[in-house]
């Protein structure tokens, strides 16, 4: 392994120029330095980041907690971050929490050990107003972004959000211009704060076009396809006379959606379908889905930017970013009779 002693001795300097140079002393000539690191370059030398970590009290890492990398809604969130992460010097440590609160608990508590500079949490939501590993973490003042809703137990932390209640209420008010007036509503787990905040969107739409908000519409389904496939049999099971479904994410539509289609039901001719993500399967499914754009991407450069300034020690609050309403096939001008009031075909 190349080290300092051995580019001080090619270059003709000493290890302690060759030190300065690779910390950018501002006392070393730009000549020298450029000279240093091409020769540096040039022999392969590779710092040693442990090393470098003990002197400056920093490691560099920043550790990053999400449910699941396969769960479409955070790819594009991560490579931001991880591409901002990247150009300031920072390395991305990645972990799943796989929505289990212990298992969030124990990969914290990993990366804390590794000693992160900062962490970003996808939060794993729960009924109880504290969580002793959050505390931990404010404690120890470890700079933290949530990459999602603030809830009781961790809202003493900042983070990047979109405006689920605007976007839910856009949906709501698109399907209400269509026509339909009986809007089926799958909503997500009743412990999530952006779960919630869709519903409140739904329900204000309805209430500020004079309409009451039918319980018989309402309908748990959770967060995954299968979840919005069990939504949309029990609707149908139940007979209910609807002509829209809107769901809390793409993929619980698409569930719905693809019962609907095997059931024999045509998109949006008998019933129309709203999503929540804009995922790229949202776009390419059988009938593509309008849907609320989330902004990503820029919710991942929002959280970067945070971090960036709690580790610069300079003041933060949480960013809330707007939903863009994507207008396609699956969404349509309401039929008559209402075509839902059918039982499900099991032949």
């Amino acid at each position: 392994m190349i080290k300092m002693k051995d580019i001080a001795v090619k270059g003709g300097v000493s290890v302690m120029t060759v030190s300065k140079v690779l910390r950018d002393a501002p006392d070393i000539s730009a000549r020298t330095k450029v000279r240093i690191r091409a020769l540096a370059e040039q022999m392969g030398y590779i710092p040693d980041a442990m090393a470098q970590g003990l002197r400056t009290h920093t490691t560099r890492l920043l550790g990053l907690v999400i449910p699941s990398v396969a769960n479409p809604l955070y790819a594009r969130m991560i490579m931001a971050i991880e591409e901002r992460a990247q150009a300031l010097g920072y390395e991305l440590i990645l972990a799943h929490s796989h929505n289990n609160v212990e298992r969030e608990e124990q990969m914290i508590r990993r990366l804390m050990a590794r000693r992160v500079d900062g962490l970003f949490i996808s939060p794993v939501y729960r009924m109880s107003p504290t969580s002793s590993v959050y505390q931990e973490l404010e404690a120890r003042a470890i700079p933290t972004v949530l990459l999602g809703h603030s809830a009781p137990f961790c809202s003493q932390f900042v983070g990047v959000e979109t405006d689920n209640t605007a976007a839910s209420y856009t949906a709501t008010c698109h399907l209400l211009e269509l026509g339909h007036r009986q809007i089926a509503f799958l909503g997500g787990p009743a412990v999530s704060p952006s779960a919630q905040e869709c519903f409140e969107g739904y329900r204000r739409a309805l209430r500020e076009n004079k309409m009451t908000v039918d319980d018989q519409l309402i309908f748990a389904a959770g967060t995954t396809i299968e979840d919005g496939e069990k939504g949309c049999l029990q609707l149908l099971d139940e007979g209910m006379k609807a002509t829209a479904v809107q769901a809390v994410s793409d993929l619980v539509a698409i569930g719905a959606a693809s019962v609907l289609l095997r059931q024999g039901f045509s998109i949006p001719r008998d019933v129309s379908v709203v999503g929540f993500g804009n995922i790229l399967l949202s776009e390419y499914f059988r009938v593509p889905l309008t849907t609320l754009r989330q902004p990503k991407f820029h919710l991942g450069i929002a959280a970067m930017e945070l971090m960036q300034k709690m580790l610069d020690h300079e003041s933060v609050a949480t960013r809330r970013l707007e939903a863009e309403l994507i207008v396609r096939e699956s969404s349509g001008v309401i039929s008559q009779p209402p075509p839902m009031d059918r039982r499900i075909q099991t032949a």
